[in-house]
């Protein structure tokens, strides 16, 4: 305890399951409207018309409102305290309503351009609310409990993208409700399933706004005098490209793992509804019926791929602590990298979802290991700038994909899109063997990660 008051960085209190679980419980209504959104965008947007190779360029909305709105965002949040709703959670606050008003709205789009819109709508809003809760778990844990908060969030992200992958297919084998409509009609089932995730994206981010408190910054005055000092856009603009420039070197090193990992699941979630339905069912007909049950059927393929990785969350620590992060997260893309390549080989529906096990496995490492390597290096008055900074590296390559996937799937693979998953396993595995140029910073020691395992088992107990 500083002599302000204030918690300081060498203080944080290690937490409790109950607190862990509040802090991350937000992330399981980010994802279940993430996931809604990865495996129904596509579907959406060839229903209303799109060709096939027009349907990159219509997700590019994604990637490029995330890279104007997280690091703005994150800087923004460095910036704000409180004394009731604290320095991240404004943020969640604010996302969570825009994002569930998208939800609502996404599935009665009448018109392409309007799909389009309300995309570029609900990823800027689930930016808003998803970056702070990465640079949360910097603020409140400290250096030896960071990975178990991370695989917190990856438990919760997993768990609601599993349930909300599903809905379409229990809406239609279980309630009976159509997956089927007239031309350019989104069907009710997912409709349903959106309004659904409008309520669970609210409701779950809400109880982490109203159950978990924050930690002032350490000394109070000295923030305040160089927020004043930063005050203004053209001040705010300098030092975001000053911070830029400043990277730790472990960011740029995890910037190339990123850049390779982020190419594949984006061909994964722009491709696989067109490449399962042609691959495996047959059709390229958006009206039949063998296309809708493609469609529902991606999202039990996601359901499993986010299961595993739910499940792997907590197991992931563990081998971390026995062969270091790089080398798990090095192990776990080249297995999912693998588990994309096999779909180009596979013909039988069911048999798809082995390959997503594999899949899992990297979701898995990715939404934990690189966070958890990134925490140990950044400066504790600067983790949401630099968390923004990081999804860079997200959303560049994303752009990138964007930008060419659907040339190459017209003009180089003859609309055949099941080879857009050929490349992105391609690019995983090149991703994971990026991960020998990394360097981990060393500080945490074995027992402050052994306490870390203890904790997780204490957990699986539960």
């Amino acid at each position: 305890m500083s002599a302000t008051g204030v918690i300081n960085e060498n203080a944080k209190p290690r937490l409790s399951i109950g607190q862990l679980f509040n802090m991350s419980f937000g992330f399981f209504g980010i994802q279940f409207g993430f996931a809604l959104q990865n495996a129904n965008v596509s579907r959406i947007f060839q229903t209303l018309g799109a060709d096939l190779d027009k349907i990159a360029i219509l997700w590019i909305a994604a990637p490029f409102t995330g890279l104007i709105v997280q690091p703005i965002i994150g800087y923004l949040s460095d910036r704000t305290w409180h004394k009731f709703w604290g320095r991240r959670r404004p943020f969640f606050f604010a996302g969570s309503i825009l994002a569930s008003l998208a939800l609502f709205l996404m599935p009665n789009s009448s018109m392409l351009w309007m799909a389009a819109t309300l995309l570029w709508m609900l990823d800027a809003s689930i930016n808003i609310s998803m970056e702070p809760f990465r640079a949360f778990v910097g603020d409140k844990l400290p250096a030896s409990q960071r990975t178990t908060g991370f695989a917190m969030q990856t438990f919760f992200i997993g768990l609601g993208a599993v349930i909300a992958s599903l809905l379409p297919y229990i809406f239609t084998n279980f309630f009976h409700i159509s997956n089927t409509a007239a031309e350019g009609i989104i069907p009710d089932s997912v409709k349903y399933s959106f309004y659904i995730g409008g309520f669970v994206f609210l409701s779950a981010v809400m109880w982490t706004v109203f159950t978990t408190k924050e930690f002032p910054p350490e000394n109070i005055k000295h923030w305040e005098e160089e927020k004043l000092k930063s005050k203004g856009l053209s001040k705010g603009l300098i030092e975001i490209v000053k911070g830029i420039g400043s990277m730790p070197k472990t960011m740029l090193q995890l910037a190339v793992v990123q850049f390779f990992t982020w190419i594949a699941f984006f061909s994964m979630w722009i491709y696989t509804t067109a490449g399962v339905a042609q691959h495996v069912y047959g059709t390229t007909d958006t009206t039949s019926k063998s296309f809708q049950d493609a469609g529902d059927w991606v999202g039990v393929m996601f359901m499993v791929y986010n299961g595993i990785s739910a499940l792997a969350a907590f197991l992931l620590p563990m081998l971390a602590a026995k062969i270091s992060r790089r080398f798990t997260h090095m192990v776990c893309l080249i297995l999912g990298g693998a588990g994309l390549i096999s779909i180009f080989f596979i013909r039988d529906n069911h048999t798809l979802l082995i390959s997503m096990i594999f899949v899992g496995l990297a979701w898995a490492s990715t939404l934990t290991m690189p966070y958890a390597i990134l925490a140990g290096v950044l400066p504790a008055n600067k983790m949401g700038f630099y968390m923004g900074v990081f999804n860079f590296f997200i959303v560049i390559p994303q752009i990138l994909a964007a930008a060419i996937l659907g040339f190459f799937v017209k003009n180089v693979f003859h609309d055949e899109s099941i080879y857009a998953l050929l490349v992105g396993g391609i690019s995983m595995i090149i991703a994971g063997f990026c991960n020998f140029i990394v360097k981990e910073d060393h500080n945490e020691t074995s027992k402050e990660i052994i306490e870390d395992i203890e904790l997780l088992k204490t957990l699986d107990r539960v």
